[in-house]
């Protein structure tokens, strides 16, 4: 890492290992992280050994992000890893759905920790509606304002208790979308005071937390004009009415609710107030030109990952059997397939 600290994105790769083109990328731009997919997953020592090639090409701790929520959204699955319920399923059924998400952010933590992976892209504190698009809706930890701020403060606690650091998302709030924002942009057109009493309400119930990612939604009543990643008026939102003091990420960058070329798209996110462009897809055309076009990453973000980093600890002493029995007796109500 150069004087200067690293670039404020964050890459995925293509494949098993780094081709030799992203070696040399991601030696040259210092990216703040990586992230993984299933793609690049094939059996825990294949896993660990990617994870400490990007370490050692960057020359540091490099953080590894990953999106083992369980359910449908899990990177690491069968036979060398678990099956989750998908979570709204398991928040609606189990016997203590706090505990139960504790018990899955404990168990998926050490599984993300024995592969060097450092940072899980959960919880989710999007609130489910009935017409919130499939998509997302069954990844949802609940329909009320106040489950959901258990069930996500639990699952990031366990994760936390692994020694994971989790991302808290999405924020504002993603669950009134009924589009997929994969490959069109989401309206919200609800009233800012009902926004402020349940969707974001969530959020500041759990601003504490270390890391957030951003909704690519537009809400016409806040910023009529930009989408939430690239509006400064969402983000000062976050920042001051929601609370959040974390280091920020974007969404992935390339996704379809967002046009032009990625660039464009980085350079508006990092001046709308976004301390960090996420993008997923591996594209090596496109990772450098964000390379070219993202700066080191700002002071205020580096103070905000110092302060995240100190979340990061020693994951605490568990028997692996005795939770995941533990769990699986909080679910013996979950529907069976």
């Amino acid at each position: 890492m150069t004087a200067l600290g690293p670039r404020a994105v964050i890459f995925g790769c293509d494949g098993l290992r780094l081709t030799p083109s992203e070696r040399a990328l991601f030696r040259q731009a210092d990216p703040w992280g990586a992230i993984l997919f299933a793609r690049n997953v094939e059996s825990p020592a294949q896993l660990l050994a990617l994870t400490s090639e990007l370490r050692e090409v960057t020359g540091r701790d490099l953080p590894v992000l990953i999106d083992q929520e369980g359910g449908r959204v899990q990177r690491l699955r069968p036979p060398f890893w678990k099956d989750w319920p998908p979570a709204l399923d398991q928040c609606q059924h189990a016997t203590d759905p706090a505990h139960a998400m504790f018990l899955r952010g404990r168990l998926i933590a050490a599984d993300l920790r024995a592969c060097g992976i450092s940072v899980n892209c959960a919880p989710l504190a999007d609130i489910a509606t009935q017409s919130t698009h499939p998509i997302l809706r069954n990844r949802c930890y609940g329909t009320e304002v106040s489950e959901v701020i258990a069930n996500a403060r639990a699952m990031a606690e366990g994760l936390l208790a692994g020694g994971v650091l989790p991302v808290l998302k999405h924020i504002p709030g993603h669950g009134r979308a009924t589009r997929d924002s994969h490959l069109d942009l989401p309206v919200v057109d609800t009233s800012l005071e009902v926004l402020k009493q349940n969707d974001f309400a969530a959020f500041r119930a759990l601003a504490d937390l270390p890391l957030g990612m951003t909704a690519h939604l537009l809400y016409p009543m806040i910023d009529p004009s930009a989408p939430a990643t690239l509006s400064s008026h969402v983000i000062r939102l976050i920042r001051d009415e929601i609370g959040f003091d974390g280091v920020l990420m974007t969404d992935d960058i390339s996704m379809q609710a967002l046009q032009g070329p990625v660039g464009v798209r980085a350079a508006a996110a990092l001046a709308a107030g976004c301390d960090l462009v996420l993008h997923c897809n591996g594209q090596l055309s496109e990772m450098e030109e964000l390379a070219e076009c993202c700066p080191h990453v700002s002071l205020a973000a580096r103070a905000r990952t110092e302060r995240a980093f100190q979340y990061l600890a020693a994951p605490l002493e568990m028997e692996r059997d005795v939770l995941e029995a533990e769990f699986k007796a909080l679910l013996d109500a979950l529907p069976r397939e």
